[in-house]
């Protein structure tokens, strides 16, 4: 039986390849053993704008979410990361693993800017696995809001 990640792209049709390749103890490993650039290897991060409503940000390898950037865009004052007892509470995945494909909610996507035109990986909802996807067609399944919401990683 597929994950609910690797459910959720087949019923929405997205072609994606599987990566199944263990644990990775960094960015650059996972980047190596997924055989894509650092950028290709993106994040996705569970972000909490209030009560109950949280959202996945999309942020691609080597840069951070840009917190002044993300506030302005979504037009609140204050935003944080859940813990990872939360995180899992409201997307059905352990930290690691989280991707807005199969999440127990369809929270809104925010992806950064720089992801559009690549072949980017995710997370697949199980640890040591992620899939190979059209980072255009991803956004447009998951109607992803598109913006400049990153800073590099400090020291790239």
């Amino acid at each position: 039986m597929p994950s609910p990640a690797l459910a959720a792209l087949d019923a929405a049709g997205l072609s994606h390849r599987v990566i199944r390749h263990g644990p990775v103890a960094s960015l650059a490993d996972a980047a190596a053993v997924r055989g894509v650039d650092v950028p290709d290897v993106v994040k996705t991060i569970v972000v909490r704008r209030g009560p109950e409503d949280y959202l996945f940000v999309l942020t691609p390898g080597g840069r951070v979410i840009s917190w002044p950037k993300l506030r302005a865009l979504l037009g609140v004052n204050r935003i944080s990361m859940p813990d990872a007892t939360t995180a899992k509470a409201v997307t059905g995945y352990e930290r690691g693993t989280i991707t807005p494909f199969g999440a127990t909610t369809a929270w809104p996507v925010v992806a950064d800017e720089r992801v559009r035109g690549r072949t980017i990986t995710l997370g697949a909802g199980e640890h040591g696995v992620a899939v190979a996807v059209d980072a255009d067609a991803a956004l447009e399944v998951l109607k992803a809001t598109v913006a400049d919401v990153t800073d590099p990683e400090p020291g790239r």
